[in-house]
């Protein structure tokens, strides 16, 4: 299977709608928002080397790498990537505070 590579990365921050910022030593850090709580976040390596592997990322947005290709690749969508976190239990569905 074909590793995560920067272009991957990027196509994750724009389907995930993440905010970057610069961290430490000048490495970016995509951040992922659900309802204002960050679920989420990975660095994106700089370089001049464009197919340098990101193969970090499937952990810092709770996928496999499988998973986290398709999601770079377009066929899952943020929707079915918003389902998967609440199957984990990273997401939590709102809860009726009415009784």
């Amino acid at each position: 299977m074909p590793h995560l590579n920067r272009e991957h990365a990027w196509k994750i921050v724009e389907k995930l709608g993440a905010e970057t910022e610069t961290g430490r030593g000048g490495h970016l850090l995509a951040k992922i928002y659900y309802q204002g709580i960050r679920v989420a976040q990975f660095g994106i390596r700089h370089g001049s080397n464009k197919d340098q592997g990101h193969d970090h990322i499937p952990k810092g947005i709770h996928l496999s790498p499988h998973d986290s290709l398709l999601l770079a690749r377009c066929p899952m969508s943020y929707e079915t990537w918003i389902e998967k976190m609440k199957q984990k239990g990273i997401i939590l569905d709102e809860v009726n505070g009415s009784s």
